[in-house]
């Protein structure tokens, strides 16, 4: 299955959240990639695969478990770099300027990591999904510090566009001892 799409539905229940996943299982052909609790007390479940049947998923929970949705997304054509910023299997080897974005969703927290690796030639690091975060979630980038700055701006206005940016930073000549605690 092709994964050029990502879609993400971010729960206030735990039963609701497992429902969900069931149900963008069941609807769609879409492949599971993340289904499990964050903090605090929330649920998330991210699929990717084919735009219209992520967009059929993610349709479906947000029709039927309205009561219990915080937050969504459909990143179509979602950039290569978001996968394995996920995972934590990001391969940066230097830490040139150092950008951070953090949200108070994890939905909006990929939907502006998507953003700002398609707004400037940077590098994600990882990305953080709210686990022991109190529910928040944060990337960390590294390039040119222009790079940098011009990608964590695009970045944080998607996620500020929804209200729910905590903060944004640049860092222009970071100490190679930050690499280490992000890998």
């Amino acid at each position: 299955m092709q994964k050029n799409s990502l879609g993400l539905v971010e729960l206030t229940s735990i039963a609701a959240g497992m429902q969900a996943a069931d149900m963008m299982l069941k609807t769609s052909e879409v492949e599971l990639i993340l289904s499990r609790t964050i903090c605090s007390g929330k649920y998330m479940v991210l699929v990717g695969g084919d735009v219209a049947e992520v967009q059929t998923a993610v349709d479906a929970v947000t029709n039927s478990l309205d009561f219990a949705i915080i937050d969504t997304f459909v990143i179509p054509n979602v950039h290569e770099d978001i996968f394995p910023a996920i995972s934590g299997h990001s391969k940066v080897e230097e830490l040139e300027s150092l950008g951070i974005i953090e949200s108070f969703s994890v939905a909006s927290l990929i939907e502006g990591a998507d953003a700002a690796v398609k707004a400037a030639n940077v590098h994600l690091i990882e990305i953080r999904l709210a686990m022991a975060l109190g529910g928040k979630a944060f990337c960390t980038l590294t390039g040119e510090v222009a790079a940098v700055s011009s990608a964590v701006e695009s970045g944080a206005r998607v996620i500020a566009d929804k209200g729910l940016l905590v903060n944004k930073v640049v860092i222009a000549q970071p100490r190679k001892e930050l690499l280490s605690d992000m890998i």
